[in-house]
């Protein structure tokens, strides 16, 4: 993870003063990006904590097309939760906990129509079905994407999408994606984002009988908060590990048959700082 750290190093020497909505300020630089080859393990941080059962979890929901936060905290996931309280969804005319229009809606029903009740018809396009028949069928096709910005509904959600746009490439028989992110918050969201990209490749590679490939990560605004200046230093002090393995149940063959179980990481070895306080 190298290649993290060194963008993090960037954006500590390099990334200029900015205001923010938050209120807080960051250093930012424009235009920057990240390549990890998943055939030498999965690009998960080994000199910060990271929660991958949050991670996996709200892959998983964004698959199923979910946009409420219910089934997250039955699982004891409460990533979403700020933005899924009374006071959030009220601005939206939604009830507590229904995000709206966010990723699992753009993703599985892309476009669909909106009833009078604020509910949404099953009429949209399934942008993930669409991709993976276009791995099994046309893997060479240059048309295989997914999209989370709609700008008819970019704000009707309390957060629009970060992550906005992904593609599929196929090559020598293995499967890679590039994802452009408009919006990233270095410290604390990309290595989250990192790590569940890499899982929906693999994901995704297992389901079309491909090996993974590489995971580029494109950014526009690419941000340091500034109450994380120390604790990014700190990072940039620690010594990163050999990179784990992410193993799948090989008897999972469409990618809405995926569970929690299914996954696990393998070989994770962070560093003595932080081996404790990780929850795998």
């Amino acid at each position: 993870m190298r290649v993290y750290l060194g963008l993090l190093e960037e954006l500590l020497t390099q990334g200029r003063p900015r205001s923010d909505r938050t209120g807080t300020g960051t250093l930012g630089l424009f235009g920057r990006q990240l390549r990890f080859d998943l055939r030498q393990g999965f690009p998960l941080l080994t000199t910060k904590k990271v929660h991958l059962k949050s991670i996996l979890h709200e892959l998983l929901w964004f698959l199923r097309g979910e946009t409420n936060v219910a089934s997250l905290q039955a699982v004891g996931v409460s990533i979403w939760d700020e933005w899924a309280t009374a006071e959030q969804t009220a601005r939206f005319g939604r009830e507590p906990g229904d995000l709206g229009p966010i990723y699992g809606h753009q993703w599985r029903n892309f476009g669909a129509t909106l009833r009078a009740d604020g509910s949404y018809e099953n009429d949209g396009v399934d942008q993930i079905a669409r991709a993976i028949a276009s791995i099994r069928k046309n893997p060479s096709s240059r048309r295989i994407l997914v999209t989370g910005w709609h700008p008819e509904e970019a704000d009707q959600v309390a957060l629009p999408p970060c992550h906005t746009l992904f593609q599929f490439y196929v090559q020598d028989g293995e499967l890679s994606a590039q994802l452009y992110q408009r919006s990233a918050d270095y410290f604390l969201g990309v290595p989250f984002n990192i790590a569940s990209y890499a899982a929906l490749v693999h994901m995704v590679a297992q389901v079309t009988g491909l090996g993974v490939g590489d995971f580029v990560h494109t950014f526009g605004d690419v941000h340091l908060y500034t109450n994380h200046v120390e604790q990014a230093r700190e990072q940039l002090s620690r010594e990163p590990r050999a990179l784990p393995r992410l193993t799948l149940d090989p008897n999972v063959r469409e990618l809405e048959d995926f569970r929690f179980e299914h996954l696990r990481l393998e070989g994770y070895d962070p560093h003595p700082r932080i081996r404790a306080a990780v929850s795998i």
